[in-house]
């Protein structure tokens, strides 16, 4: 099924680009043009991509979780006198 009429992307397509990282409709757009011109498919977008598991965004999140806490590589201004 189409999904974006004003490029040709279909579902699958859609799907494929979610599996390979895309979790947002501005990534999606980003990789396909998918939601760029009209925007009318944003939405269909959107459903498809609903709030399942993103590989991206965990990655994102563990990168967050660990950049939180004070890394091993830093040196405080005492311990570096």
């Amino acid at each position: 099924m189409f999904v974006c009429s004003c490029f040709g992307v279909t579902d699958r397509q859609i799907e494929d680009h979610a599996a390979a990282g895309a979790c947002t409709p501005r990534q999606i757009a980003s990789v396909s043009k998918a939601g760029t011109d009209c925007g009318s498919c944003v939405r269909t977008i959107q459903g498809l991509l609903g709030r399942g598991a993103c590989p991206r965004r965990e990655l994102m999140e563990r990168g967050e979780e660990a950049l939180s806490g004070t890394a091993p590589s830093e040196v405080t201004l005492s311990e570096a006198a």
